[in-house]
């Protein structure tokens, strides 16, 4: 079937809406079954369905199947543990033994907010994993104990295609940061550092959805529209990818560039994680991805008196709301707030599982001999 056959809406009547702890229990399932150690599963199926129930659904159990092709290339120790290698008053880092990034990551920024809550500031490298998930909902591990997170990450697959270039050269590269309220939701910020995730084209092709201008180009530098036909230069590497955020030079994309760069730097380069660029030439089959992730964890009480830090943040945040709108049916918002909503409405309603999805998830279970828990037969 060619890419442009696929580019049909889903009936919306045909996504299945699935409740979260279902959700959790399949991811924690499957993970367990491939050999993860339960501890970690855990940890991993909670930050899995978190990302879900946000509405994060490029980050979430549709990860499952990418995660499997890297089980099987041998590049995924999906058993093993991380561990510290570095540790001082305010910083360390830790080495992520090849395994999947959620538990690592969760310890790396636990420990950053250990570290930010005793001493101030805390900062905490990781290197040696792999992907991690949705950067914010570490961001927001440093909300709910009260402190400043800031994330960011390297990448393995070569998708943003620099500035004036014609070739992929770095990843999406996200920045998350997150800062503790009191009355209004915490803000949080989670973003690629490409006009949008790669992981968003592939939910717009479960549910056959015709990507907007300027996600993504060609290997000759022309927009692709159709989600299929995108995935196949995004994830099979036949050359283009995605455009750096702001999208074309005149809409200053140099600055989505500049950003990849600085997450690199702090989330590979301050790690000793490899550039996949320059990686790619040496590269053997079975070499792990060696992903870098960077967790900061800034102590409001260190620089301003108890209660003070906040109390400004939502004052802040109720003089945004009071912004005139230019559509009173749409209200100004901050960061953080329409995943909040999402979170609210998915608690009541399930989380959806397109067709596209749902099928490669049992094949998953079929072929893993886990149950299907999505279908609440």
């Amino acid at each position: 079937m060619r890419p442009e056959e696929r580019s049909v809406q889903v009936d919306s009547r045909q996504v299945k809406h699935v409740p979260v702890e279902r959700v959790r229990l399949q991811i924690y399932r499957v993970l367990t079954q491939w050999g993860m150690p339960e501890d970690l599963a855990g940890t991993t199926a909670d930050l899995m369905a978190e990302t879900d129930l946000l509405g994060i659904d490029s980050h979430g159990i549709s990860m499952l199947p990418a995660y499997e092709n890297k089980l099987r290339a041998g590049t995924l120790q999906i058993g093993s543990r991380p561990r510290v290698v570095r540790d001082s008053l305010c910083t360390a880092v830790l080495d992520g033994m090849a395994g999947l990034g959620y538990p690592v990551s969760a310890q790396a920024m636990n420990l950053a907010v250990d570290k930010a809550l005793e001493h101030g500031v805390g900062a905490v490298s990781v290197r040696n994993s792999h992907h991690f998930g949705a950067a914010g909902v570490y961001a927001r591990i440093a909300v709910r104990r009260g402190v400043v997170g800031l994330v960011t990450s390297s990448a393995t697959t070569l998708i943003m295609v620099p500035t004036h270039g014609a070739a992929p050269m770095l990843g999406t590269n996200p920045i998350a940061f997150a800062a503790p309220t009191a009355r209004h939701e915490p803000f949080v910020l989670d973003m690629a550092t490409t006009t949008v995730a790669a992981n968003k084209v592939k939910v717009y092709d479960f549910h056959g959805k015709t990507l907007p201008e300027g996600w993504a180009v060609d290997d000759k530098g022309r927009s692709v529209t159709n989600a299929a036909e995108a995935m196949g230069y995004i994830f099979e590497q036949r050359g283009g990818g995605l455009t750096p955020l702001g999208g074309t030079p005149a809409m200053s994309s140099h600055k989505g560039y500049g950003l990849a760069m600085m997450a690199q730097i702090l989330g590979g380069t301050l790690s000793g994680s490899a550039l996949a660029a320059s990686q790619m030439a040496t590269r053997k089959p079975g070499d792990p991805d060696d992903i870098g992730h960077f967790f900061l964890a800034l102590n409001p009480e260190a620089f301003r008196d108890s209660g003070s830090f906040t109390e400004e943040l939502d004052d802040a945040i109720d003089t945004l709301h009071k912004t005139p709108r230019a559509d009173p049916a749409k209200p100004v918002q901050v960061a953080g707030e329409v995943e909040a909503q999402e979170r609210a409405r998915r608690e009541n309603e399930g989380i959806p599982i397109p067709p596209a999805l749902e099928a490669k998830l049992r094949a998953i279970c079929e072929r893993s001999g886990v149950e299907y828990v999505l279908s609440g037969d």
